[in-house]
């Protein structure tokens, strides 16, 4: 049991026997399909244990991704204590406050995380890592596809039932994959949005970053600045713009961007149309046509209006 293990890995971290009481409450939270709880123990500080199996090939990426990004001074959680054979680790508790929580505050509270956020983005740019520092994959032609095909399987034919046989077939998401998959290969980390940013002392902390490969940065600042949960006005999204530009003295090329933010948003509802339909999971539900409609606005104009557009018509009329 996932949770057996984390007990255990308790145990020997504090030097405590069985007689003392530990308590443990899940944290649930995101996709990740990760056992997450908050422990606690008498006279200490809680702090959060993770256990993950092999089902997720990025899943076993968390520990040296962690101390990588520890090493480079990013904000993530400091880990306490692991047990790798086992899955499983104890790391520092960052508190329930993320990003997302500051949704429809106004934009100058949460200009100051955007900024810690981006700011890390940046210095990750400048990061190369160690020589045998092993991640998954990086984004290339055939992962982008796989973004797009995952998109067509789970949202297209899964969630909303039409046929994606003619998306498929269209050379204007091949096109797509290999204009993106040509670029540079910088450290990114893959999904970059208000869930996976926790706040604390002022600053933006990052989870789930197991998945950090290389790739686009444009990636990663389009997950931020089209942010399904979030849901961005215009204005906002040109703030955020604001602030990067101010961090990295320029902004991002505009049709890349574009590119990558529709290569989001799609991998986005790929994913929410799986969650939904095959963990029953209805709190996406919501996200659907909030997604749909920000990647109508990316793509107009562009050669994936016309094939996209009766999906994206149906997607934002979904409703739970």
């Amino acid at each position: 049991m996932p949770t057996d293990a984390i007990l255990h890995a308790t145990r020997q971290f504090l030097g405590i026997d069985p007689t003392v009481t530990v308590s443990m409450t899940p944290i649930k939270k995101g996709a990740s399909g990760r056992t997450i709880v908050r422990v606690k123990t008498p006279g200490r500080d809680p702090f959060i244990g993770i256990h993950w199996t092999d089902e997720r090939p990025d899943s076993d990426n968390f520990l040296p991704v962690a101390k990588f990004l520890k090493a480079t001074k990013l904000n993530v959680p400091e880990i306490f204590y692991e047990i790798p054979h086992r899955r499983v680790a104890l790391v520092e508790d960052l508190g329930d406050t993320d990003l997302y929580s500051l949704k429809g505050t106004p934009f100058e509270e949460r200009e100051p995380y955007y900024r810690s956020a981006l700011t890390q983005i940046d210095k990750l740019f400048y990061s190369k890592g160690p020589k045998d520092f092993e991640l998954m994959p990086p984004f290339d032609e055939s992962l982008y596809r796989w973004e797009q095909e995952y998109f067509f399987d789970h949202l297209v034919e899964g969630l909303l039932g039409m046929d994606a046989s003619e998306l498929r077939q269209a050379p204007e998401f091949t096109d797509l994959a290999r204009r993106l998959g040509s670029g540079a290969k910088h450290l990114v980390h893959r999904d970059f949005q208000s869930q996976n940013l926790l706040l604390k002392d002022g600053k933006s902390w990052w989870i789930d970053f197991q998945g950090m490969r290389r790739g686009r940065q444009e990636y990663d600042i389009a997950s931020l600045v089209y942010d399904p949960y979030m849901d961005h006005s215009e204005e906002d999204r040109e703030k955020i713009l604001d602030i990067w530009e101010d961090i990295a003295e320029d902004r991002p090329e505009a049709t890349i961007f574009r590119e990558c933010a529709a290569q989001r948003l799609m991998q986005a509802l790929g994913a929410f149309g799986n969650i939904i339909r095959n963990r029953g999971d209805e709190w996406y539900m919501p996200h659907v046509p909030v997604a749909a409609s920000a990647l109508a606005g990316i793509v107009a104009g562009s050669s994936l209006e016309k094939p996209l557009a009766p999906v994206l018509a149906k997607a934002r009329e979904y409703t739970p």
